[in-house]
C-alpha cells in the first residue's frame, strides 16, 4: 500500500543516451543533468576499482592510477559496460534530487539516440531495461523514435516503443510455431501410448 502510494508521486526521469552524450531530465522539475558519458575509475593500492568522478570535468585530470571508462562507446552497439553504465545513470539520478529522505524510486524513460537503425534487439532491450532497473527504476520504457518534448511526456500514455514490428512479428512466429509443434508432440505421445494398450 505505502509502495502504491509513493509509485504514485515518482518522478519521471527522461534519458538520452548518445555515445558522447548522456541527457538525464527530471520531467517533473523540469531539470537535466548533461555531460559527457564518463566515468573515472581508480585503482587502488590493493588492487580495488572505485569510482572517483564522473563527467567531462572529472575526465580531464585523470591521475597515474585513474582511467576513464565511456559504458556507451563501442563500434558497433551503442552500451558496452553495464555496471559502469549503471553507476553512470545512478549518478545522474542522484544529481537531480535534492531530497535525502524518503524518495520514490523513478520511472523511467530509456532512449537510445544512435546507432539503433533496424530496432533494438531482444538483448538490447533487456540490457537498457536491466540497466534502468539496476539504477533504482521503479518501471521502465523504452523508446526509439524521435526526441519527445519533456513538457508533455504522461508516462502511463507513453508507448514501449524498443521493440520494432518486425520483431513482434518474428516473436509471435516462433510463439505460433512452438504452440504447433507442442499439439503435434502431444498427439504422438498419445497415440504411442493408445497403441501400447
Amino acid at each position: 500500500m505505502f509502495t502504491k502510494l509513493l509509485s504514485r508521486f515518482a518522478p519521471v526521469i527522461y534519458v538520452q543516451i548518445w555515445e558522447n552524450q548522456l541527457k538525464v531530465t527530471d520531467v517533473t522539475k523540469g531539470i537535466s543533468f548533461n555531460d559527457v558519458p564518463i566515468v573515472v575509475i581508480k585503482t587502488t593500492d590493493k588492487g580495488e576499482k572505485k569510482i572517483s568522478g564522473v563527467g567531462k570535468k572529472a575526465s580531464q585530470s585523470l591521475k597515474h592510477d585513474e582511467v576513464a571508462v565511456n559504458p556507451f562507446s563501442h563500434p558497433r552497439v551503442l552500451f558496452s559496460d553495464f555496471y559502469v553504465g549503471e553507476k553512470l545513470l545512478q549518478h545522474a539520478i542522484k544529481n537531480l534530487s535534492n531530497t535525502k529522505w524518503i524518495r520514490p524510486r523513478p520511472k523511467l524513460i530509456i532512449h537510445p539516440m544512435e546507432k539503433i537503425e533496424g530496432g533494438l534487439t531482444i538483448i538490447e532491450q533487456r540490457t537498457f531495461r536491466e540497466l534502468a532497473l539496476g539504477a533504482g527504476a521503479s518501471a521502465v520504457k523504452l523508446h526509439t523514435g524521435s526526441a519527445l518534448i519533456t513538457s508533455n511526456i504522461k508516462f502511463n500514455e507513453l508507448n514501449d516503443e524498443g521493440v520494432s514490428d518486425q520483431q513482434n512479428i518474428s516473436s509471435g512466429s516462433i510463439l505460433a510455431s512452438s504452440g504447433v509443434f507442442v499439439f503435434y508432440l502431444v498427439i504422438v505421445v498419445m497415440a504411442i501410448w493408445l497403441f501400447d494398450k
